[in-house]
């Protein structure tokens, strides 16, 4: 029995030993094991006063120490909805380290501005500048606050003094970008703001006077002064610059970007009326260069009509050149044509005359000839022929009309004589007295002379 009770109280002594040992394990790793975050650097401290830096990922171990975290990439921004007040946050979802409202600057010209800009910094991981960054600012939010967001701040005012509103809007935007982030990161540019006579590019005339129209008196000076910012270099014509004071540090910056600019409501107004005013010249422009190109039509268009007319009357001049040409060619020819046909039918009625004066001759000779045959038969038997021929012919006429006489179809005899009147006898003894009669007419002889 009591050696049950023994072998409990031990049992219990065991298990308080084993929740004690428990309990200051539990305490050990609490004040001496962390975990190590990517993105951060940790600054470390023992209790034997030891410090290094942790920059590695995974559970890290320090002896009854104190530690602290640094972002590797402290980010200083000037946008729409921060604040002044500084609320540099170490847990590792905060996106950013510190949020400022925008920026008001004074660009070279006097026109005032809200900018919009980043600049993210990267700190040392090397122990040796770590420690010595972390020994003169102690926390990120110093870092922050005494050196990263001043520098910011002045360089980027300084930054505006280079140019003015107009030449940043007028397309110097990159300029400026490239000159901010030169600035944040090889120092601000030491500057003396100077005034300058500058001539004007056109000369300035009057226009009170009507009646001399754009022969105005000069008024005025030609020059104005203008406000330039120089750049102080060194001997050796580097400029000169101040130092960003982090860089010894090891801090350095990665980028910076100014992302809006916003100008005052007067120079938004000022800049609009001048976007319209160059608007209008440039619609006036515009409209000069259409008028003058309309104008060059016209007179282009004038031109080609005028030309067109001269072709269409030199074509028709040359087609009536071109026509009386050939008339005149056809009439040569014609006239040619006629005259050698006048020579051909000359030659011909010449050649036809010959020929007719030949034929002529030659019928008058036949003629002669025949005459002279007739002749000389007439003469050899006294033209007996012919008038035996002519004696013929009257009696084959008096022989067809005899033949053809009209006699009645009843004929009724009475007295002596014979036949009454119209008998043949009558006719025959009437025939007779008509063949003597023309024989008598005739007068010729019958007889051959010898």
């Amino acid at each position: 029995m009591v050696m049950e009770r023994l072998k409990g109280v031990f049992e219990v002594k065991g298990l308080l030993g084993g929740i004690v040992g428990a309990l200051v394990l539990l305490v050990v790793a609490n004040k001496s094991i962390f975990y190590a975050e990517p993105g951060y650097v940790y600054h470390v401290r023992t209790i034997l006063g030891q410090e290094h830096v942790v920059s590695d990922v995974g559970y890290q171990f320090f002896f009854f120490g104190r530690w602290n975290s640094w972002k590797r990439a402290l980010t200083v921004q000037a946008v729409r909805g921060g604040s002044e007040t500084l609320d540099y946050v170490e847990v590792e979802h905060s996106e950013t380290s510190a949020a400022l409202p925008p920026q008001n600057i004074m660009f070279l010209d006097q026109v005032d501005a809200n900018a919009q800009a980043t600049v993210r910094f990267t700190i040392p991981t090397d122990q040796d500048t770590f420690l010595r960054l972390a020994h003169e600012y102690r926390t990120p939010e110093n870092l922050l606050r005494t050196a990263l967001i001043p520098a910011f701040k002045e360089t980027l005012q300084a930054n505006a003094s280079l140019m003015s509103a107009e030449e940043y809007y007028s397309g110097g935007r990159t300029e400026f970008n490239t000159e901010f982030e030169n600035q944040m990161i090889n120092g601000i540019y030491i500057v003396r703001r100077e005034e300058v006579s500058q001539k004007r590019v056109g000369d300035i005339k009057g226009s009170a006077n009507v009646a001399m129209g754009t022969d105005q008196q000069d008024y005025g000076d030609d020059s104005k002064v203008i406000f330039v910012v120089r750049k102080m270099l060194d001997d050796t014509g580097i400029p000169l610059r101040k130092s960003q004071r982090f860089i010894d540090y090891g801090v350095s910056v990665v980028e910076a970007r100014v992302t809006q600019m916003d100008p005052n409501q007067r120079f938004v107004e000022r800049m609009q009326l001048k976007q319209k005013a160059s608007a209008d010249r440039a619609i006036a422009r515009e409209q000069r260069v259409q008028e003058e190109e309309q104008r060059l039509l016209a007179i282009a268009r004038g031109e080609r009509e005028v030309a067109e007319r001269q072709a269409k009357a030199k074509v028709d001049q040359i087609q009536r050149t071109t026509e009386a040409e050939t008339e005149k060619q056809l009439a040569i020819t014609e006239a040619q044509k006629q005259k050698e046909q006048s020579e051909i039918e000359k030659q011909t009625a010449q050649i036809q005359l010959e020929k007719a004066r030949i034929e002529a001759e030659t019928r008058r000779t036949l003629a002669d000839a025949e005459a002279y045959q007739k002749k000389a038969v007439l003469q050899a038997d006294n033209a007996l022929a012919q008038k035996l021929d002519a004696e013929i012919e009257i009696q084959k006429i008096w022989a067809q009309a005899f033949a053809n006489r009209k006699v009645p179809q009843y004929v009724f005899g009475g007295g002596e004589g014979g036949t009454p009147t119209g008998s043949d006898g009558e006719t025959r003894a009437f025939m007779q007295m008509l063949t003597l009669d023309a024989a008598k007419r005739l007068s010729y002889d019958r007889d051959v002379k010898k």
